[in-house]
């Protein structure tokens, strides 16, 4: 198994407005995919309540490939911020987890969309509720210049 990348914190932070844009981009298109569905839904349930007299077929044809170019959108900027070697933790809040040397364990600097810069972190098997404000651990780890 390949070693995980690791950053630093000044790493993770020169990193967040490329990461940004990507997740509001994967944000953005997982809206437009939960909004045509819904849209899907109701016509299915007008179609059986009509017998499908009034199906605007061009206008469904046309959402569903507005839905299947989120979908590949979404895909691509997900793809994009997992070959950085970010993780991608909840696509509805925007949550992304930093892989972080502290000492001899790998923890994770957690990131919020919405939030100015990183300022906390958990251990791997905590998650966002864990979650625990940078300290001293943390920033003995910005000396490394490059990523693992």
């Amino acid at each position: 198994m390949p070693k995980m990348k690791t950053f630093t914190l000044d790493q993770a932070h020169a990193l967040l407005p490329v990461l940004q844009s990507l997740l509001k981009r994967a944000m953005d298109d997982k809206r437009v995919i939960q909004q045509v569905d819904k849209e899907f839904q109701d016509a299915r349930h007008r179609i059986l309540l009509s017998g499908g007299l009034s199906v605007d077929a061009p206008g469904l044809t046309q959402r569903r490939a507005e839905r299947d170019r989120a979908m590949q959108d979404a895909k691509d900027a997900l793809a994009e911020i997992h070959a950085v070697g970010v993780q991608v933790k909840d696509l509805d809040i925007g949550l992304l987890d930093f892989p972080c040397a502290m000492g001899d364990e790998v923890v994770l600097l957690c990131w919020k969309f919405g939030e100015d810069r990183i300022r906390y972190w958990h251990g791997q098997e905590e998650g966002f509720k864990g979650r625990k404000p940078i300290d001293e651990r943390i920033l003995r780890g910005k000396k490394r210049e490059k990523p693992n």
